[in-house]
């Protein structure tokens, strides 16, 4: 591949229409297909094409029976098309919100453990920010880092150590996490004083997917302790999904942040295990893409996330 154009000649030469192009190219594998999605002729498509691989020196797509494939270069390209089209999307979305005199909108990412600090902060937020939208998503640190690349989400609180790129991040520690077992209130250890990892070593767990850092620290937890980890797994990322199986089931039993057991505990969903860990998780992060564009309200989220540690939960 070519060198690229300085930046001053691509900026020149680029527009809106050859992005949306490029998008619609890779996400149809079609030009004809991509050509009617963005109101071009497949001539003025295939015109407007070349260009766009002139202005950015590099081939961007490969023909080959399946259709037109990105190359490396189509990847980046598409990668950044899309960050692009979300960033006009979110200055359309505040640029709105100024002149209707609204709070504008957010998505905010977490992953299953630092759901109850989330959406404690996020209360804290609507309560300065009443004309705020919020868009919650929760995921795996990679799924949300993925989403986060995208533009689809403004900030996530996870982990930046799932990222083999972590210099695209920002990232501030918001939490450090503990963790606790939970399982239904009729589980035999319920009610027990303390128990070992070995007393639960035959019941089936509910875990996260392997090499997610919370199932890194069972794993490590097994291993210290002598012990086999299990082999017949449930694995879900899903809160909800967890607790349903949990009362379904005594013989289940599932390791979750401190904050997810407090929350579910206090409301008698499930019991908290009398067992002792040794290892502590990852710290949580508020992460956002370096060099991004943040709204405002990311500023006062951080804040109210920073203020938690400080404060009781009370919810």
């Amino acid at each position: 591949m070519q060198s690229p154009h300085s930046l001053n000649s691509v900026m020149s030469r680029l527009h809106a229409r050859q992005l949306r192009l490029l998008i619609a190219v890779a996400e149809h594998g079609s030009l004809l297909a991509a050509a009617d999605r963005v109101g071009l002729t497949q001539p003025g498509a295939s015109k407007a094409l070349k260009e766009l691989e002139a202005t950015l020196n590099a081939t961007l797509f490969m023909r080959t029976n399946r259709g037109l494939v990105p190359t490396q270069a189509g990847q980046c390209a598409v990668r950044f098309a899309r960050l692009i089209q979300s960033d006009i999307g979110h200055l359309q979305q505040e640029l709105s919100a100024i002149a209707s005199g609204a709070g504008g909108r957010i998505a905010v990412g977490t992953i299953m453990g630092a759901v109850p600090l989330l959406t404690r902060a996020l209360t804290r937020l609507m309560a300065q920010q009443p004309d705020l939208s919020v868009e919650i998503v929760e995921d795996t640190s990679e799924s949300l880092l993925a989403l986060i690349d995208q533009g689809r989400l403004d900030a996530a609180i996870c982990r930046l150590s799932v990222s083999p790129r972590p210099h695209l991040y920002d990232a501030v520690v918001v939490k450090e996490e503990s963790l606790a077992v939970i399982a239904h209130q009729a589980h035999p250890a319920a009610g027990l004083p303390s128990i070992t990892l070995q007393d639960l070593s035959a019941n089936r767990w509910v875990v996260y997917r392997a090499h997610m850092p919370m199932r890194r620290t069972l794993e490590r937890e097994f291993f210290e302790e002598n012990l086999f980890f299990p082999a017949h797994l449930i694995e879900t990322t899903s809160a909800l999904a967890t607790l349903s199986l949990l009362s379904h089931d005594p013989n289940l039993v599932a390791l979750v942040s401190d904050d997810v057991a407090d929350y579910v505990c206090r409301h008698g969903l499930v019991a908290r295990l009398p067992l002792r860990l040794k290892s502590r998780s990852e710290p949580y992060e508020l992460i956002a893409r370096r060099n991004a564009h943040r709204h405002p309200a990311l500023a006062l989220l951080e804040e109210a996330l920073q203020a938690l540690q400080s404060a009781p939960d009370t919810a």
